[in-house]
């Protein structure tokens, strides 16, 4: 099975504070998004979805929930 990946984008977003890229391509009749925290670039989350719309906000629940448990230190 070949399948390419077609409507590619890719956009930087503030997600509560944090900086996250937004990945989102369809890929055979699916769509994925993938987040990432853009410093250092680790990947917070992949999922699939029928629509761009779906994908990417099922994404960002995931993604916003895993930011929430986040533990951040100031420096001071």
């Amino acid at each position: 099975m070949n399948q390419r990946v077609e409507n590619y984008q890719y956009e930087v977003l503030d997600l509560d504070g944090w900086k996250v890229g937004v990945t989102s391509y369809c890929l055979g009749d699916e769509y994925v998004c993938v987040i990432d925290n853009v410093d250092p670039g680790a990947r917070l989350t992949r999922r699939v979805g029928a629509t761009r719309e779906a994908a990417v906000s099922e994404a960002l629940v995931r993604a916003r929930e895993m930011l929430s448990r986040t533990r951040t230190f100031s420096v001071g």
